[in-house]
């Protein structure tokens, strides 16, 4: 397995401790978890936040490494785009629970960077 591949694989599974935070309640009903989920409050709707924002990062650095990996761009580039990524959606939902809406707002443009960076790295 490569380096963007592992990365890959862990933005793919990012998604999970964040719901999994956010759900750990005596009040969780997984008969409806729609409608807990709609009416939290606090750091555990933030943690739902970044769940679904987890999702949505998934998608873009997805088509990255699928370009990448197609253009054979420079590998050492990638793989450190690769891991700055992970790193920055790993911090990203740790600033979203914790509730630092500026920091979380950078971290979240250097990860957008290193996608975009991934595009053109690959042209070469």
């Amino acid at each position: 397995m490569t380096i963007p591949h592992l990365c890959l694989l862990i933005v793919a599974l990012l998604p999970f401790p964040w719901t999994m935070l956010a759900k750990v309640s005596k009040r969780y009903d997984n008969r409806a978890p729609r409608a807990y989920l709609a009416g939290l409050e606090g750091w555990r709707a933030r943690a739902h936040a970044a769940h679904q924002n987890a999702w949505e990062a998934l998608a873009m650095f997805t088509a990255a490494i699928v370009v990448a990996g197609q253009a054979g761009g420079s590998s050492t580039w990638i793989n450190w785009l690769a891991i700055t990524f992970v790193v920055t959606r790993v911090l990203h939902g740790v600033l979203y629970v914790a509730n630092l809406a500026s920091l979380r707002s950078l971290v979240w443009f250097v990860g957008v960077a290193c996608v975009v960076s991934m595009f053109f790295v690959s042209v070469r």
